[in-house]
């Protein structure tokens, strides 16, 4: 067979770490025929955000080789033998997790996979109800034992006070970054119940309702998270769902 077909295989499903760790992303290729020069294959790592925005993470000819922006000086080949194209990543942050491409081409020929990072630990489930006057609750809620959790935040002055990037300070004030959307959605699968809308870290405001009610989602509504889409970063203001992961 002369082809040059090139077929892809990554990990199903999803690989976990912790903040400050080590882990594999793993992928393996072969290709037809199976005396390819190998240094003709290129492997390419992307990051694939909620928007479809990709950020270049590594790439490889041959033993040429190289890591992108953040990723710099902690991204390398596994090396584990032939088609493989897996790479190891040192010292991970909150900004690593998301969805990982594997393309590996042949020439013309090429094939992709793709590697979910998340990072250990359940979103907590909150009850809006509960906590509609504790404003310390929200000043200490990074320093609880949770690992890998969605938490909502507006600053003692009052809520609805933040623009895009105060909402991206006052999380890095707590130790978090914004929130994707994937991250959202999976602490409200889990029970997250808030009733005011925050910013994201793709500037979409968004909010989470597992229990509809009067004033909050509608009661005549199904559960969800609801969407008010890409707002001005400069001149509108939310409040902030930040995302944070202890170190082990």
């Amino acid at each position: 067979d002369d082809t040059g077909a090139v077929i892809v295989q990554t990990a199903p499903g999803k690989v976990v770490t912790h903040r400050g760790g080590t882990i594999t992303l793993p992928c393996r290729f072969h290709h037809e025929p199976e005396d390819v020069d190998p240094n003709r294959i290129r492997i390419k790592w992307t990051k694939v955000s909620d928007a479809f925005q990709f950020e270049d993470v590594f790439v490889a000819l041959g033993r040429q080789q190289k890591a992108f922006g953040s990723y710099r000086g902690r991204v390398s080949l596994e090396q584990a033998g032939p088609g493989d194209a897996s790479v190891i990543i040192h010292n991970i942050t909150l900004e690593d997790y998301g969805r990982y491409e594997c393309e590996v081409t042949n020439d013309m020929e090429d094939d992709t996979g793709f590697v979910n990072l998340d990072l250990e630990g359940q979103a907590a489930a909150l009850d809006c109800t509960k906590f509609e006057n504790s404003v310390n609750f929200f000043t200490n809620f990074s320093k609880l034992l949770f690992k890998g959790v969605v938490f909502p935040y507006y600053p003692p002055s009052g809520r609805y006070k933040l623009n895009y990037h105060q909402a991206e300070e006052v999380c890095r004030q707590q130790d978090a970054i914004l929130a994707s959307h994937a991250q959202l959605h999976k602490a409200w699968l889990e029970g997250l119940d808030w009733c005011n809308a925050g910013w994201l870290e793709d500037g979409s405001v968004q909010y989470p309702i597992s229990h509809p009610r009067d004033q909050c989602g509608r009661k005549d509504s199904p559960p969800g998270v609801r969407n008010y889409g890409y707002r001005h970063k400069d001149d509108e203001r939310y409040d902030a769902f930040c995302f944070t992961s202890n170190l082990n």
